[in-house]
């Protein structure tokens, strides 16, 4: 078992036994959808890792070697995706992957980094991507189920029990969509309507009218990501509907309110807590770590701290954790040092993975629900 540690202490590290590629270069293979429909996931990821690569090397690098960081953007296309993976195992030779940014891709390339056996730690939401557990690949990321039993808890602490759905056709809404579904019964809540938006739609009010036209609906919930919860959000306003809107992990940015304006206000998103990180009770244990980022980030990009930057941070020093552990850049043995992480202080929550958990997540602390009053996240107690 390995004593509890602050990633702000994990920078610090003089880590042995490196397996020194190219004169001193130790190689970390990225892939993340810096631009496209899903660039406000992978736009602060990328930034993130190169900020934090470069720190690490401008103090010395780690045992006197650089880290190199051979990032790809997939534009969150799975094809591309597949393309960088082999690119990153048979050209780059890397000794782990983090990545990619979203559920398809990263399914997309399971089996790539499996036959490959190249740890890689995704960084998008859904729980197929753990579950089952497959050897070389991790999530460092709170998964769509979790979300969904969060906002089933607080759905019962509200006595609300009628429960409508409006997902996204994407991997991820509909990883979502099928957990909530299947964790619904659990909680006593019962799934009234079931509507569906595709990727390019641009207006969603045929579906929203025919909750609205639903008696039995008292809450409603959105899976999915991108600009299509945005839009949710302002035909919902729009069609004066009074029942309470919740969003997933997926919008878990500032982009998302100022691209929905003032219909947000009032909307519940299950986040991690890096976003309030500054709100934050003294008593959650990984607030100090999760609060640090969120100043860096803020003051190196002069822009609002995004959950998904902390899932790049997350996964880097997870393995920079799994290196130091074993002692060794043997991509089998930082596997096991990843799989035997325990207690690990990350922005995203405390991770305790194992043999049967490669996530190492729960709700207590890798979610927390919060509210958006006044154009700004509120936590819900």
């Amino acid at each position: 078992m390995f004593k509890k540690m602050s990633l702000r202490v994990l920078s610090l590290f003089v880590v042995s036994s490196f397996i020194v590629l190219n004169a001193g270069t130790i190689k970390i293979g990225a892939i993340v959808s810096a631009t496209g429909p899903a660039s406000f996931l992978g736009d602060p990821e990328l930034k993130t890792l190169q900020h934090y690569i470069k720190k690490i090397n401008a103090s010395g690098g780690v045992n006197g070697d650089k880290l190199k960081l051979i990032a790809y953007d997939t534009g969150a296309s799975p094809k591309k995706t597949v393309t960088f993976v082999k690119r990153l195992i048979n050209q780059d030779k890397v000794v782990a992957i983090i990545g990619p940014s979203t559920t398809g891709e990263t399914m997309a390339i399971i089996k790539f980094v499996q036959r490959a056996k190249i740890p890689m730690i995704s960084m998008a939401g859904a729980v197929a991507i753990i579950k089952p557990v497959k050897k070389y690949v991790f999530k460092i990321v709170a998964t769509d189920r979790m979300a969904c039993q969060k906002v089933m808890q607080d759905l019962n602490k509200r006595g609300l029990k009628n429960l409508a759905l409006i997902s996204g056709s994407g991997g991820f809404g509909k990883s979502m969509r099928k957990q909530c579904k299947d964790v619904a019964p659990s909680y006593g809540i019962n799934i009234v309507a079931d509507e569906t938006y595709g990727k390019k739609d641009s207006d969603m009010t045929t579906q929203l009218l025919k909750i609205k036209n639903n008696l039995k609906v008292q809450a409603v919930l959105n899976p999915g990501f991108g600009q299509g919860p945005a839009i949710v959000t302002k035909n919902y306003r729009q069609l004066k509907i009074a029942q309470p809107l919740y969003e997933s992990h997926g919008v878990a940015s500032k982009k998302y309110i100022e691209i929905a304006g003032k219909a947000a206000n009032g909307v519940r998103v299950v986040a991690p807590p890096v976003v309030v990180a500054d709100k934050l009770d003294n008593s959650v244990a990984n607030k100090q770590v999760a609060l640090e980022y969120k100043n860096e980030f803020e003051k190196t990009f002069h822009t609002q701290v995004a959950s998904f930057g902390g899932h790049a941070y997350d996964a880097l020093y997870a393995i920079v954790y799994a290196i130091k552990s074993t002692g060794s850049t043997n991509p089998q043995k930082i596997r096991d040092g990843i799989e035997n992480l325990r207690n690990f202080e990350g922005v995203d929550g405390i991770v305790n993975m194992s043999k049967t958990d490669h996530l190492g997540l729960d709700t207590k602390t890798g979610m927390i629900m919060l509210e958006i009053k006044n154009g700004d996240w509120t936590i819900v107690k």
